[in-house]
């Protein structure tokens, strides 16, 4: 048995109260808009070099106790650490003891991205047996076919992948677009990411769906050019890596970007335009996938 305290801060304060609260003894902290779930919330995107300015103006500090702890004089601790003349309003509530691996699986079902693909976990039986099902279970690496960037990146490689063609995903994560796309047909996969540990996520899942795909990390040299490219990562690294990612492209080959808000794209185009023209090829829930192409008969711009 457990104790979550919920307690109401301000975006001054939620910070240094958590940092207070895990000196005082708290097992885990975290910090939530407390206006999640109401028209008042702020959805808060980090990428490198372009953190959130702040936390909420209303800011909700989570934090866990073992059920033996005082919890009176924990709260008074850390609201007396933080500046705070009071402990801020909060509440308690009891967490039980539960079969956390069954809670967690629970909450994963197979995606099916079109006819053709589904994403299936382990412990479910796939909905389609004739269908490419591939089987990810959700882990430390990016990609579990959930999300909607992923998602757009699955649903143009049914379109982009012909047999034989070699592929680029550009920040594997856990390997999910090169899986696919060596299922839909690739002669040669080769994925690059910057974590150590995802690479070895992605070839772990490789191996569970019988696929083969080359791994390496972006700090290793890449010369060769690919029919097809995919990258799913955010919009500040994809305009840092046009030049790279765009000269990637083989005569006739294709590329396909996401992790891009649709608010961005305009910025991710300007990035490319020297290089590729890219257009919006499809949004879902708030994100967009860039689309280009290099001519065979020139290598140039389209």
């Amino acid at each position: 048995m457990w104790i979550s305290v919920t307690l109401q801060a301000d975006a001054r304060k939620a910070e240094a109260l958590s940092d207070a609260l895990m000196e005082a003894g708290a097992l885990s902290v975290s910090i939530e808009d407390a206006d999640a779930g109401t028209e008042a919330e702020k959805p808060q995107f980090g990428e490198p070099g372009h953190l959130p300015v702040g936390l909420w103006d209303h800011s909700r500090v989570l934090a866990l106790f073992d059920a033996g702890s005082d919890i009176a004089v924990a709260l008074a601790r850390a609201a007396a650490e933080a500046g705070f003349d009071v402990v801020p309003p909060f509440t308690l509530e009891e967490v039980a003891e539960q079969n956390w691996v069954q809670l967690t699986q629970s909450q994963f079902d197979p995606i099916q991205i079109n006819e053709r693909m589904w994403i299936v976990p382990s412990w479910h039986d796939a909905p389609n047996p004739d269908a490419i099902n591939i089987e990810l279970d959700p882990g430390m690496a990016f990609g579990t076919g959930s999300h909607p960037t992923t998602r757009l990146c699955l649903e143009w490689l049914c379109d982009a992948v012909q047999p034989g063609a070699n592929v680029l995903d550009y920040g594997c994560g856990s390997g999910i677009l090169g899986i696919a796309a060596a299922r839909l047909g690739a002669g040669d996969v080769l994925g690059i990411d910057i974590d150590d540990k995802a690479l070895e996520a992605a070839q772990d899942n490789a191996q569970r769906n019988n696929v083969s795909i080359r791994l390496q990390h972006s700090r290793e040299p890449l010369d060769t050019t690919f029919n097809v490219v995919v990258a799913n990562i955010l919009t500040n690294p994809l305009c840092v890596l046009a030049p790279a990612l765009a000269a990637r492209v083989a005569p006739g080959g294709r590329i396909a970007l996401s992790g891009v808000l649709d608010t961005q794209t305009d910025q991710v185009i300007a990035a490319y335009a020297p290089f590729l023209e890219l257009r919006v090829g499809a949004t879902r829930e708030g994100w967009a996938r860039l689309e280009g192409f290099r001519p065979a008969e020139t290598g140039g711009v389209r």
